[in-house]
């Protein structure tokens, strides 16, 4: 005879094959006959030993479940998770536009190349920036995924996309360091705080609103676009009308090294220049995936417009910064200041902002508000950006994931390491050898989406499961080491 405790006959085989309460079901002997001499019953026992979670584990654990923390690091948007409306999504993903680098590459390319020289480079850079672009926005919107998720199923296989994580998060640290480094020039130069504990401040400041991902970042953006974009506009506004007489000078600037009109040396020198902010669209393609699909047919205008203008168009405002940093290193050389500081956006818009009003204390309050704003808008994106990138990249390499918001503070941490290290004593070097590195990749990636899928020779969709994936794919791998190492070679050789 058989006899149950704690358990129903009912609930026996629910309690079997279910995984919360780990029980097993074993017999023991009791007293009393039985058929085989002895009494048995069923008793529970758990299978596992208890296991100590200390309190440190539980909080990581809760770190990693939660979504908006994690906002899908790891996989695929669903259409559950794109909640958000198209203006939402596309005003967040313009808070990109707001880095200082780009007016900081304005004018270094045109003290260096001259303004002839400088602007064809700008629009080639432009138009080869969006039309590489343009492919990426369309499959991350569509697809719902990132740009390691794009690279991996676009030829480059599942370990391949690991390599192109790391170039990926580099540009993030690499920009996230520039933009704290003006931060923290211009908090020493209004306020005279040390630029130690500015770069310090230019970091910890952007945790708070990166560790909620998308929903923080784009409140945020939504709350600082009219006052950045104000005053963003109204230096150039006030300098056209009260001097235009620079607005034509300028243009005749041929670089501190004299160099002729139209030299192919200095055309290609400011086209690599250019090129190293083409991983940008990384940084879009991160906020595009939270696009909602188009349910009706009038949605699709929309659609599309978001993708064209916030994704490979973010190039077309960008580039007017890039032009507006060649106009005011030209103030400031009129102005008598050298051209190692005319080149830094923090003393291109003292003396932007000195053209809008004589009231010196006035002119550094706005140019304080703006930079500051400016950082913030730009830095939340490269710290959001880089702790996907590292997620992806530390996920393969070691085989765990502590939570996304791990990699913020990781990403953070490298760029602060920058700062201190004066990120600024390098930054042309560095420029070059990203941009060739990523113009090699992006290149690549693009050609598979707009040439091997078309013509049959991939999978249409974006196959990024890694049972169907190989490990390093020689297609896209290949391309990119080839495009890598003809380009430095001509760089070594002395071309550009």
């Amino acid at each position: 005879m058989f006899t149950i405790r704690r358990l129903t006959y009912k609930g026996v085989l629910k309690k079997l094959f279910s995984f919360r309460n780990r029980y097993l079901l074993y017999i023991q002997p009791i007293s009393g006959p039985s058929l085989a001499g002895s009494v048995h019953s069923v008793v529970g026992r758990r299978m596992f030993p208890h296991q100590r979670i200390i309190r440190s584990r539980r909080t990581y654990n809760r770190w990693v479940a939660d979504e908006t923390m994690e906002d899908y690091a790891l996989r695929f948007t669903p259409a559950a998770a794109r909640r958000w409306s198209p203006l939402s999504v596309a005003n967040t993903a313009f808070g990109g536009v707001s880095f200082l680098a780009l007016e900081m590459i304005g004018g270094i390319v045109f003290l260096k190349y001259g303004f002839p020289n400088a602007c064809l480079a700008l629009l080639l850079g432009v138009v080869l920036i969006f039309l590489l672009s343009l492919p990426i926005s369309y499959y991350s919107s569509r697809f719902g995924i990132d740009l390691d998720l794009l690279t991996r199923g676009a030829g480059f296989g599942y370990i391949g996309s690991t390599l192109t994580s790391l170039i990926y998060a580099s540009f993030t640290f690499i920009f996230f360091a520039i933009e704290g480094a003006i931060l923290s020039d211009i908090l020493k130069m209004c306020l005279g705080i040390p630029l130690w504990l500015g770069y310090i401040f230019s970091a910890l400041v952007i945790i708070p609103i990166v560790a909620k991902g998308f929903t923080l970042i784009s409140r945020f953006q939504r709350w600082t676009v009219a006052p950045w974009l104000i005053l963003q506009l109204l230096p150039f506004l006030v300098i056209a009308w009260k001097h235009p007489a620079p607005v034509t000078n300028w243009m005749h600037y041929a670089g501190y090294h004299e160099l002729p009109v139209l030299e192919l040396a200095g055309i290609g020198g400011a086209l690599s220049i250019i090129f190293s902010v083409i991983t940008q669209i990384g940084e879009q393609a991160d906020f595009l995936r939270f696009l909602p699909l188009p349910q009706q047919p009038r949605q699709k205008w929309t659609w599309w417009a978001v993708l064209l203008v916030c994704g490979a168009g973010w190039i077309f405002p960008g580039g007017l910064k890039i032009l507006a940093g060649m106009f005011l290193a030209w103030i400031a050389i009129i102005h008598g200041v050298q051209p190692t500081e005319a080149q830094q956006p923090t003393t291109m818009y003292l003396l932007a902002f000195q053209q809008v009003t004589s009231i010196h204390g006035f002119a550094f309050a706005l140019a304080i508000i703006f930079i500051v704003l400016s950082q913030l808008k730009i830095n939340i994106t490269n710290a959001y950006a880089g702790s996907i990138a590292w997620s992806n990249f530390f996920s393969r390499m070691t085989h765990s994931h502590p939570g996304r918001i791990v990699w913020v503070i990781f990403n953070v941490g490298l760029g602060l390491l920058l700062m201190e290290m004066d990120v600024y004593s390098t930054i042309v070097h560095m420029l070059f050898l990203h941009s060739t590195i990523a113009a090699s990749w992006i290149g690549a990636l693009t050609s598979d989406l707009i040439i091997n899928k078309p013509l049959g020779f991939s999978p249409k969709g974006i196959e990024f499961r890694r049972a169907y994936l190989y490990d390093i794919n020689p297609v896209g791998m290949g391309s990119m080491t080839g495009g890598l190492t003809y380009s430095r070679s001509k760089l070594h050789r002395g071309i550009w």
